[in-house]
């Protein structure tokens, strides 16, 4: 897979791919990722990228032209398998779904917004989708590109460690992670459960199931709404609400 991050910013950027599972990714030909500064493709002597908002008002916007024309040196060509998407908090939310979908094209190009915001034309002719991570406002949309970025490249095969790691994670199966630990078996005072130590590994898995639902079901409840439960996860979610388990 292919990635690209259209930024202002392009040290951010360059900063992120060079490590930890990213960098041996990249390393390894698994993900090719790039960055481009739409600053190189200003027409302006002075190599400006923003102007003051039609209309008024505080601050600078981004200008359409250098944007379209640094997607466009990108991708020349669309297709069914690129896309080209927006992060600004006007975006719908990005979740785990949002990562598996994206995860299926070819190349992604993500667009960074700065100052006050971005001209409306990049949403309306240039973007496929605009993305939020979040119900808050940042600087700027490199942050939110290198979530989006690590999030996608997650599900791709052999970016990963295990094979089964990403299966695990949370919101993967709608479910918040169960708890893990590992060496030492008690650390100050705080034991591992018995049944990790056990090597039985279907009650390992039972456990591991029950707890990602408490956990789901203590802290973020709304998620189960839409979780694949077994009649019996609905009875213990009905005990539970109860107080009898």
């Amino acid at each position: 897979m292919r990635i690209d991050i259209v930024s202002l910013f392009p040290e951010l950027a360059e900063a992120f791919f060079a490590h930890s599972i990213i960098g041996r990714a990249r390393a390894a030909g698994i993900l090719d990722l790039a960055v481009t500064n739409p600053r190189d493709f200003s027409t302006d002597k002075h190599h400006h990228v923003d102007d003051t908002p039609y209309g008024g008002g505080s601050g600078m916007l981004m200008q359409a032209a250098p944007v379209y024309a640094a997607v466009e040196h990108i991708l020349p060509v669309r297709t069914p398998h690129t896309r080209v998407i927006l992060t600004a908090p006007t975006g719908v939310p990005f979740t785990q779904d949002t990562a598996k979908r994206l995860a299926t094209y070819e190349h992604l190009v993500l667009v960074c917004g700065h100052y006050e915001g971005i001209d409306q034309r990049v949403e309306d002719g240039l973007a496929d989708e605009t993305i939020s991570v979040g119900d808050y406002v940042l600087t700027g949309g490199e942050l939110p590109a290198m979530v989006i970025t690590d999030a996608v490249a997650r599900m791709i095969p052999g970016v990963l460690g295990a094979a089964d790691s990403a299966g695990e994670d949370s919101f993967y199966t709608g479910l918040l992670e169960y708890p893990q630990y590992t060496k030492p078996a008690v650390f100050r005072g705080m034991a591992v459960p018995e049944v990790l130590l056990s090597g039985h590994h279907a009650n390992i898995a039972a456990w591991r199931r029950r707890e990602s639902l408490r956990r789901t079901w203590e802290r973020r409840p709304e998620l189960l709404a839409r979780a694949p439960l077994t009649e019996d996860e609905r009875r213990l979610l009905a005990a539970w609400e109860d107080g009898e388990a």
